[in-house]
């Protein structure tokens, strides 16, 4: 049998997976990419073998999956043709040096042509790329992060002023990054999964005046959600110096390491009700419930949205 492969290692949520998996598998049954040298060489010196990749480069690309059984393929964080061909790059790769199977991690209602999120478009993609391909698969469609309007909750309350977005009266089920980690890691090492897609959700279904109304009663704060237009929205991120797509210039500990345009129309998928699928299949997957948005501010320091990792910019 051939080895995991987990890509994305130097990123955010392929670090998580990657802890996920040195607890749950023999180090000699893994394989770590990513185009990080520093953290690749983290992970070599626990005795794990890694491979520095770049999916924008097609050459020699198949030579970084030889041996492998099983891809896990975390998205790439920018968005747009540029993700597309990057993740096309990786398939056609995998599919070369003989991997069986791909995990990808997609997003939520990722197969709805009338979902107006910018980024489900790569995922799409993505995920028809690698039908077509006849590789074996396991799609997690992702929830948004929650860290994310963690992060965006204090960006607002620090300052004294409600929280405003476009999102209106559309539901989410937050769920932490560190729970789709660990839906990866699982997802990996299942041996009885073909041809699945699963939607990885958290715990609750919620408004966005719900997700402020916890995050009061743990904080002791008492902001309000204050619904806005689309246009407002991007106005907001505009001011705080968010580029609109990920070809702009993204500062460092942004409060906001995601392009606007990918924020905005994702607030517009929630208001449209795009984005309010509730499964277990979570706890199918892992055994375990996801963290409650509730916990995650009880913990909020080890749930903020952290920095943006991509060298691509």
């Amino acid at each position: 049998m051939g080895k995991l492969i987990l890509t994305g290692v130097d990123g955010n949520m392929g670090g998580l997976a990657a802890q996920h998996l040195l607890e749950m598998a023999s180090k000699e049954d893994l394989i770590f990419c990513g185009y990080n040298e520093q953290v690749l060489e983290k992970y070599a010196k626990q005795g794990v073998e890694t491979r520095q990749v770049d999916f924008n480069v097609k050459e020699g690309l198949a030579d970084k999956f030889a041996d492998g059984d099983v891809l896990a393929l975390i998205s790439m964080p920018f968005v747009g043709e540029k993700r597309q061909m990057a993740h096309k790059a990786a398939v056609d790769a995998a599919k070369e040096a003989g991997v069986k199977k791909i995990v990808y991690t997609s997003l939520v209602n990722a197969g709805d042509a009338t979902n107006p999120s910018v980024e489900k478009i790569d995922h799409a993609v993505t995920e028809d790329y690698i039908k077509e391909s006849g590789l074996d698969y396991i799609f997690l469609r992702n929830s948004q992060y929650a860290e994310a309007m963690v992060t965006n909750y204090f960006t607002f309350a620090d300052k004294g002023e409600d929280l405003s977005n476009s999102q209106g009266d559309g539901q989410m089920v937050y769920i932490s990054r560190k729970d789709c980690a660990k839906a990866v890691a699982y997802a990996l090492m299942a041996k009885d999964l073909h041809h699945e897609t699963l939607n990885i959700n958290g715990k609750d279904l919620m408004t966005m005046s719900d997700f402020v109304n916890v995050a009061n009663e743990v904080t002791g704060n008492d902001i309000k959600y204050h619904a806005i237009t689309d246009e407002e929205n991007y106005q907001i991120f505009d001011a705080m110096g968010v580029p609109r797509t990920t070809e702009g210039k993204f500062e460092k500990d942004s409060a906001a390491p995601f392009s606007s345009d990918g924020m905005v129309t994702f607030a517009q998928a929630i208001r449209e009700g795009k984005m309010n699928s509730h499964t277990d299949d979570f706890k199918k997957l892992t055994g375990d419930d996801p963290i409650t948005v509730r916990y995650m501010f009880e913990h909020q320091e080890d749930f903020q949205v952290g920095e943006r990792h991509s060298k691509d910019n």
